[in-house]
């Protein structure tokens, strides 16, 4: 039977499949092809391509990102769950279920290969967007778990230490991860539940971090939001419209390392629980002093708008800095590390309290870059140290990925036709 639209489950009938969801998954790659495309409303981002979708793609309002402990040490059993993902991921961002029938028009006696809570949904701009972290290469005693140590890339290795870091090791970490952004919550949550019921017995969830109201903007179409301490945030950021720019700062090239990388990019995460009942005793020009912008139309404290590049040399009042030594636009602009920029898709987050009556609430930071060692672990160093908004901040959280190269429709585009092709070939 082919496949159909989520809503289209609700009205039409049904027929029976089989049961063995992952195998039927890794067997029958193509048909997923000659499914249609979702007739409900709801923009559709391409699962295939030179580089996975959700890193240029313009960012969604809504995050759920899950990393993972692989739990087998059958290196088949891995290539075989990552081919899985890859066939339902690719239904899925076409708002269709994880796999045909899933919901229910399987057995009636068995386990639904879709968990439904999609159903009626459209496709809402999901993008699942995929890496694999340093101790899946290798244990904490260093065993080659699954005789892929050699086939590790250089530039991934776990984060350093750095000042103001109170890391909790069950948000840290992970040998895969999986960032799933979409218009709608529902359909996120959906995404990465019906990976995890996939992956049962191969993977396990470390940890998993809701999203809401992006922080940056990764096209030139879209308007700077805003983050927790209500100043517009990724003013600067990298856009999908800086081809060379993206090249420079974002893609891994040929000859950087390992050659299954090329096309892949890096991914780090850090959970930034915000003291966010300090930050709203402190007086507006203070906070404006911190940030090194103004709160209302963002733009920076030495004149203009918000698209006015910082002139650090300007001074005011005693031939003190318009924008302070230690503001976070001075210390994390390009000018403070040789040029070197990151592109940032980070989401505000609320986890409830934290028992002690205040907001468990930040900023999940995620952002993406051609070499973290030269570009991330440098400016953090430096924020770390001398940043004035470190006074507001914890960081409680930490991890890095490498993101995957992209998949090509039947390994035609990019001659990859599944996620971890290359590195467990």
């Amino acid at each position: 039977m082919s496949g159909f639209s989520r809503r289209s489950l609700l009205v039409g009938g049904a027929g029976a499949v089989g049961a063995g969801a992952v195998g039927a998954f890794v067997a029958g790659r193509a048909t997923a092809a000659d499914v249609p495309a979702p007739a409900a409303s709801g923009r559709v981002v391409p699962f295939f391509g030179r580089h996975q979708a959700g890193i240029v793609t313009p960012a969604q309002d809504r995050l759920y990102f899950a990393a993972f402990d692989v739990i087998t040490d059958d290196r088949d059993e891995l290539r075989e769950l990552l081919a899985a993902w890859t066939l339902a991921a690719e239904r899925m961002t076409r708002g269709l279920e994880a796999a045909p029938d899933g919901a229910v028009g399987g057995p009636y006696v068995a386990p639904p290969a879709d968990t439904g809570e999609a159903l009626d949904l459209p496709a809402a701009s999901l993008t699942l967007t995929f890496g694999v972290g340093p101790s899946l290469f290798a244990d904490a005693a260093g065993r080659d778990r699954f005789g892929i140590s050699d086939r590790r890339p250089a530039a991934l290795v776990h984060l350093p230490h750095f000042a103001g870091d109170n890391l909790d090791a069950g948000r840290s970490g992970g040998d895969l991860c999986v960032q799933a952004c979409a218009d709608d919550p529902q359909v996120a949550f959906h995404a990465v539940r019906n990976l995890a019921r996939i992956g049962f017995g191969v993977v396990s969830l470390r940890w998993s971090q809701l999203g809401f109201g992006r922080t940056s903007s990764t096209s030139t179409a879209q308007s700077t939001p805003r983050n927790l301490f209500g100043f517009k945030d990724g003013t600067a950021n990298l856009k999908a419209e800086e081809t060379d720019e993206l090249n420079r700062h974002v893609w891994v090239q040929p000859g950087d390392d390992v050659d299954w990388m090329t096309g892949g990019s890096y991914l780090v995460a850090r959970r930034i629980n915000m003291h966010i009942e300090t930050w709203d005793r402190t007086s507006l020009g203070e906070q404006e002093n911190i940030v090194g912008r103004t709160k209302g139309t963002g733009a920076p404290m030495s004149g203009g708008t918000e698209f006015t590049e910082p002139d650090f040399a300007l001074t005011g009042t005693g031939d003190a800095p318009l924008v302070a030594l230690g503001s976070h636009v001075r210390l994390a602009h390009p000018t403070s590390h040789g040029g070197v920029r990151i592109l940032r898709r980070g989401y505000n987050f609320t986890d409830g309290s934290d028992g002690l009556g205040r907001l468990d609430a930040g900023l999940f930071f995620i952002a993406y870059m051609r070499d973290p060692g030269n570009q991330f672990v440098p400016m953090q160093r430096l924020l770390s140290a001398g940043d004035l908004m470190m006074e507001y901040l914890e960081h409680t959280g930490s991890a890095l990925f490498a993101v995957l190269p992209g998949v090509g429709d039947a390994g035609g585009e990019t001659g990859r036709a599944s996620l971890g092709d290359g590195l467990l070939a």
